[in-house]
């Protein structure tokens, strides 16, 4: 039996953090989460690239773009979509977790889904830093993993 071994060594890695700008009171707090989790790790931030798109229905675009680049060993997508009054938010969150699915599944790295769908922006504050550990981190140590495993298969 070959067991696999879990590893969060980030040196020599190369990450890409596409982050959505609306509701930038949030994703800025994913992002900064992110950013230090990667650097507790021993991720270079020259081996960094961040990249911001206006919203969350963007974010699977330049996430594929940027997987196909070469450039990077896996993507951190950040988000905060918060329902409003109408089923818009419906349609932004299906798509977006689509779109960056199917990014992962097919494209050439792995990519880890931070975008927070919250009823409030309480709710979400809380996810970013707040009460609920930062989401942005938490995709960080998933993306570090998932980079080990992917190098020993």
């Amino acid at each position: 039996m070959q067991v696999l071994s879990h590893s969060r060594n980030g040196n020599g890695v190369r990450v890409g953090i596409v982050v959505a700008q609306f509701n930038e009171i949030v994703t800025d707090r994913l992002q900064q989460g992110a950013v230090s989790q990667l650097e507790k790790y021993g991720v270079n931030s020259a081996d960094m690239t961040i990249a911001a798109v206006p919203g969350a229905l963007e974010l699977p675009r330049v996430t594929k773009l940027l997987a196909n680049s070469g450039k990077v060993d896996g993507i951190i997508a950040l988000g905060a979509v918060i329902r409003g009054e109408t089923s818009h938010y419906d349609y932004v969150c299906s798509e977006t977790a689509s779109g960056l699915a199917n990014v992962s599944l097919n494209g050439p790295v792995p990519v880890m889904f931070g975008v927070l769908t919250t009823d409030t922006l309480d709710q979400a504050i809380s996810r970013a830093g707040g009460k609920g550990g930062n989401k942005g981190a938490d995709c960080a140590d998933g993306l570090i993993e998932m980079i080990n495993l992917e190098k020993q298969i």
